[in-house]
């Protein structure tokens, strides 16, 4: 039977701000599962805290509600012991540019096979609108007593230089498109990242969805704006890696679009290597039959308490001769 958005739809209403970028998100979230129909028993959503937090609670897969700043860790063991389930990362940017940077770089070296967004709006919503590492420096916003001092981080160089494997940005409001970036985003084999420019409309008074479509500079003659997104595939940017001999090459055009910010802002894939190991593969070559016995089907525990396993062989792999 064919699987429709509305399957993924949770009986519990979202309650976010009138106008929230989050609702976008969602949907498409929704649409991609439908699309790539990926059974409801077999999908896991895990967040971290924050107005994105709440996601898993409004998709009709397993959902899991994590710690600020360890979403990634979480999820990184669930797809470890489980590596049939498609696994779904969110976060806002305070929540995985802030306390969980860490988390972040670290997971880039794993290449560990899910999907991580991240809710880019440039504040803590929760939290009523602190800045958060996302947020320019010299701005102030509604919530903020005094423009902001601290310089940001850039989601996308950042994620480049940690060692993600596919780095895209999508937008809020252009649903359908960022529906196929997470589409691609969850088929790609290893760890994949997508910065989603989500509008905040209570906190941010700044990067508006009326910013972002160029409502602020009108051309007085034909009465248009010229909106600030543009996409990446429309311009003839192509970011992946087919041979490993031009990573130099790819890596310049990366970090050369993900500073590109102001009057134009690019959205699309940024970066895709399909030639790098995922995780789950490194760890097959170490652990014979781990993808086929992965330890979400083994039995650990047998009558009378006896155990099942034997990690003899894998303590001897660790072995230091002196």
């Amino acid at each position: 039977m064919a699987l429709k958005p509305a399957d993924y739809k949770t009986e519990v209403h979202n309650d976010w701000c009138p106008g929230c970028g989050d609702f976008g998100i969602l949907n498409a979230i929704q649409m991609s599962l439908a699309e790539l129909a990926i059974p409801t028993h077999k999908a896991a959503i895990f967040s971290g805290i924050g107005c994105s937090g709440k996601t898993p609670h409004f998709i009709h897969t397993y959902g899991i509600h994590t710690l600020h700043g360890r979403v990634l860790p979480f999820a990184q063991g669930a797809k470890l012991c489980n590596p049939e389930l498609e696994v779904i990362a969110v976060g806002g940017d305070g929540d995985g540019l802030g306390i969980g940077v860490g988390h972040f770089v670290n997971s880039g070296r794993r290449n560990i096979d899910l999907t991580y967004i991240i809710y880019n709006n440039g504040v803590y919503g929760l939290t009523k609108g602190q800045a958060s590492p996302t947020l320019k420096l010299g701005m102030k916003t509604k919530s903020l007593t005094q423009p902001n001092v601290n310089d940001s981080i850039n989601p996308i160089a950042l994620a480049f230089i940690s060692g993600f494997t596919f780095i895209a940005r999508g937008y809020a409001y252009d649903i359908r498109h960022l529906k196929d970036l997470i589409v691609k985003a969850v088929q790609h084999k290893g760890l994949a990242f997508l910065d989603i420019l989500q509008p905040c409309p209570t906190y941010n008074d700044i990067n508006t969805k009326e910013w972002f479509q160029g409502m602020d500079n009108i051309d007085q003659e034909n009465k248009k704006a010229t909106p600030r997104i543009y996409k990446l595939e429309s311009s003839g940017y192509n970011g992946e890696l087919k041979d490993p001999d031009q990573y130099y090459e790819i890596a310049s055009r990366v970090i050369e679009k993900s500073n590109e910010w102001g009057d134009r802002i690019p959205i699309g894939i940024f970066y895709q290597n399909e030639n790098v190991a995922s995780y789950d593969e490194r760890i097959e070559m170490k652990i014979e039959n781990y993808l086929k016995y992965p330890p979400a089907k083994q039995e650990i525990i047998l009558d009378k308490n006896k155990t099942n396993s034997n990690i003899n062989e894998l303590l001897k792999s660790f072995k230091v001769n002196a």
